[in-house]
C-alpha cells in the first residue's frame, strides 16, 4: 500500500484521464483492503505465523528512502516520494520470499501467486524495451533498474518454481 499511496500523490494535483484516476484509487484502496484483511479479519489474521516472519521489513522501507534522498531525477516531493515507491516496490517481495524459504512450506496458491507476480514484472521489463525502441529512445533510470534488481530476486524462486513444475512434484525451497 506504501508504495502505491507514495507513487500516486499526483492523483490530488494532475488530472490524466478517468480511467488513470480510477486505477490508481483501485490500487491504494485493494492494497488497504489487503492490509486490513492481514492485520484484522479473524480468519484471515490467525493464519498468520509470527516465529517464522522475522523479517525486519523496516530495514526495506528506511533503506529505499534513503536510496530515494540520494538517487533520484529531480529533488522534489513527488520526485522523491516517486523513486521512494520504485525501490520499496523493487524489495517489497524479499520478506515473502524469506519466509518461504524458512518455513519450505510452498502451497499451491501461494507458489503461483509468486511465480505470477515475478512473471509480470519480467513481462514488464520486456515492456520498456519495446517503448524504448517505439517511443524515441527515452527512458528513465530509475525504474530500469528497480525492474531489473526485483526480477533477478525472483530468478531463485523461478528456479525452483520450473523444477517442480518439470517433474510434477511439490515446490519445495531450499533452506
Amino acid at each position: 500500500m506504501l508504495v502505491f499511496v507514495a507513487r500516486y500523490l499526483d492523483l490530488f494535483t494532475d488530472y490524466v484521464s478517468l480511467y488513470n484516476s480510477v486505477m490508481k484509487v483501485v490500487f491504494i484502496t485493494s492494497s488497504a483492503a489487503i492490509v486490513w484483511c492481514m492485520r484484522r479479519h479473524p480468519q484471515v489474521r490467525r493464519t498468520y505465523d509470527k516465529e517464522q516472519d522475522t523479517f525486519r521489513h523496516t530495514v526495506l522501507v528506511a533503506a529505499a528512502f534513503l536510496l530515494a534522498l540520494i538517487f533520484h531525477e529531480r529533488f522534489t516531493f513527488r520526485e522523491i516520494c516517486w523513486a521512494f515507491s520504485i525501490y520499496l516496490e523493487a524489495v517489497a517481495i524479499l520478506p515473502q520470499l524469506v519466509l518461504l524459504q524458512r518455513s519450505r512450506n510452498v502451497d499451491n496458491l501461494t507458489g503461483q501467486y509468486v511465480f505470477f507476480l515475478g512473471a509480470y514484472r519480467a513481462f514488464y521489463i520486456l515492456n520498456w524495451i519495446y517503448r524504448y525502441f517505439t517511443e524515441g529512445h527515452r527512458s528513465r533510470w530509475i525504474p530500469w533498474l528497480a525492474g531489473l534488481v526485483q526480477t533477478a530476486l525472483y530468478a531463485d524462486f523461478f528456479y525452483y518454481y520450473f523444477l517442480s513444475w518439470k517433474n510434477n512434484v511439490k515446490l519445495e525451497l531450499p533452506a
